[in-house]
């Protein structure tokens, strides 16, 4: 039997969360529909440089407090001066301090796509999301059935937000790939020894499609590390700690959007 992990804990509350939650997501399917930028088109655009999506993020379960006073408004205008393609917001408060409004605060301060950084468990998450204005939605594999994968991904076309699929090893990967994802993101953090495997994620990346958009997640510090990314052919890095911890945010963004892309073979 595998060691539980902050992950089962957390899915565990939110599953608990959306079995509270009465609402029927198909009488909602018909009359929520994103209307704003594209996270695809964002990621897509085979530009000479690396794909930055800024993370706002005020705490995780293992690091505590990184922001606790954070102005959300005051992060995304400056990740948006740097160069970022797309933002990232984490909407979880038990576990990450994040909500709703920290959204659609970032939202309302720039043009770019916003990914919303939850624990997408319900079809009701996925609507909710596009509801704040959220360009996508994140589906973790290791937190989902391949029938709620598959459930999941469909409401969030039939909404107009992507799903960013997030894998961690090959198994994973095969089960996003089953159900169709076009836009997976590869968590480099191991979720049971929270080790960062820059080589894992490589591997991991070589393994897919070249037609499909890839994310590297977790662990970004320096610009080695997005170099060494862009090398393992990823189109793009999402950021969170390292921005957030930044005296000069702008400055910090900027430092990773102008490391060069490497074409796909």
């Amino acid at each position: 039997m595998m060691t539980p992990t902050y992950l089962d804990d957390i899915v565990r509350h939110h599953r608990e969360r959306a079995q509270r939650d009465t609402r029927d997501w198909r009488q909602r399917l018909g009359d929520v529909h994103y209307q704003g930028p594209s996270m695809l088109d964002a990621l897509a655009d085979n530009g000479a440089t690396v794909k930055v999506i800024a993370e706002i993020k005020r705490r995780s379960p293992s690091q505590g407090w990184i922001d606790e006073h954070l102005d959300v408004a005051h992060a995304a205008r400056d990740y948006a001066a740097g160069g970022a393609s797309a933002l990232s917001v984490l909407t979880d408060g038990p576990h990450f301090g994040g909500s709703r409004e920290d959204l659609e605060v970032a939202r309302a301060e720039t043009d770019l796509p916003v990914l919303r950084k939850d624990f997408t468990v319900s079809a009701n998450d996925v609507l909710d999301g596009a509801e704040m204005g959220a360009a996508a939605v994140l589906l973790i594999v290791a937190a989902l059935s391949d029938e709620e994968l598959a459930l999941l991904s469909s409401v969030a076309e039939r909404c107009g937000v992507a799903a960013l699929v997030e894998v961690h090893d090959d198994e994973e990967a095969r089960r996003a790939l089953a159900v169709g994802a076009g836009l997976i993101g590869v968590n480099r953090r191991d979720l049971r020894t929270f080790e960062v495997s820059p080589d894992r994620a490589a591997a991991l990346r070589g393994s897919l499609p070249r037609d499909v958009l890839t994310v590297a997640e977790s662990g970004f510090t320096t610009r080695d590390d997005v170099e060494r990314a862009a090398h393992a052919g990823f189109d793009a890095v999402l950021v969170g700690e390292s921005f957030i911890r930044s005296s000069d945010r702008a400055r910090a963004v900027q430092a990773f959007t102008s490391i060069a892309r490497v074409p796909r073979a």
